[in-house]
């Protein structure tokens, strides 16, 4: 299922949106727009969609979405649905294309490329967001701008706790903002070749520096190990192709960099949460069903230790 492109209509006079929708079903759909999303759900509870990533909101959850993410909210079913959510959109460059250049805006435009990826707002944070942007709904003129840069100050400057990343770096294969000239080369060099497998040799030598300390290099500035971000470039390639339901799952496994369905299965499994058919299904909102034979096929073939999807030693 591809995304939809909205148009997202502001009032006249207006330079952005912002709503407070009491109907569940409004852009019920997979999509996405080039503005920012800021949505707050005071009432309200369901399916998350965000990227490659699936979960369950409830009521007080924040989250802000960068522009290009596709995303889609599913309020569950209920006779009789309460539902009160706020949401504000906003192109990035709305103030002006040079705005996010100015040395003071350094933390706002390194927000908005964080938030391309979905950011989950939580802790004191979200405290401060909902109550600005309860106030933003009634602001008129220069007072809209004004709370608007508010929130956005309130974010760019929050606890890194206090925003967490919702969809993969493999779905959105976006360069981290402020990275130096090394983690850019090894991080075009993986998305370009995560299809096929690449040894540690040669990321290093990609990265100019050698083996031993390319492993020490890439987990101290991304927290975790290179083999581990194969996988999530892999999976979340694979969750876009699954969401696109354009190719079968045995496809998609080999499209995605996977020389078997065992490793496919194991490590979709272990990063994404579920299986391949169990995340198609959710988010096609198709009921998720264990099929016993796909199971016990894959159970009775495990995993060895020298397959070549299995986390590289080295890393």
């Amino acid at each position: 299922m591809r995304p939809q492109l909205f148009t997202i209509s502001k009032e006249p006079g207006h330079s952005f949106s912002v709503r407070r929708d009491l109907v569940p079903y409004i852009n019920d759909c997979w999509h996405f727009h080039t503005e920012v999303e800021l949505v707050h759900f005071e009432k309200g509870q369901g399916a998350q969609f965000v990227g490659d990533s699936l979960s369950r909101f409830k009521a007080g959850d924040i989250v802000l979405v960068g522009a290009h993410l596709p995303h889609n909210w599913r309020f569950d079913p209920t006779p009789d649905p309460s539902v009160d959510v706020r949401v504000a959109h906003f192109s990035e460059s709305f103030w002006g294309s040079d705005f996010l250049d100015l040395p003071e805006n350094q933390p706002l435009k390194t927000l908005l490329e964080r938030a391309r990826r979905g950011l989950q707002i939580s802790g004191v944070t979200k405290k401060k967001t909902a109550t600005l942007l309860e106030r933003l709904l009634d602001a008129q003129s220069m007072s809209r701008l004004i709370l608007l840069l508010e929130i956005l100050q309130t974010l760019a400057n929050a606890p890194a706790a206090d925003l967490q990343p919702l969809a993969s770096q493999g779905f959105k294969q976006q360069l981290p903002e402020g990275e130096t000239e090394r983690i850019r080369r090894i991080y075009e060099y993986s998305h370009q070749y995560f299809k096929r497998p690449i040894s540690l040799e040669e990321i290093a030598a990609v990265a100019r520096i050698s083996p031993h300390s390319f492993c020490r290099f890439f987990k101290n500035r991304t927290k975790k190990t290179y083999s581990r971000f194969l996988l999530e470039l892999r999976v979340g390639h694979a969750c876009r192709l699954l969401i696109e339901n354009s190719l079968s799952i045995k496809q998609v496994c080999y499209e995605s960099g996977f020389n078997n369905f065992t490793s496919f299965y194991k490590y979709f499994k272990l990063i994404a949460g579920k299986s391949p058919l169990g995340y198609q299904k959710e988010f096609m909102g198709l009921p998720s069903k264990t099929n016993h034979h796909e199971t016990t096929c894959l159970d009775s073939y495990p995993l060895l230790s020298n397959s070549p999807e299995s986390p590289i030693a080295y890393a």
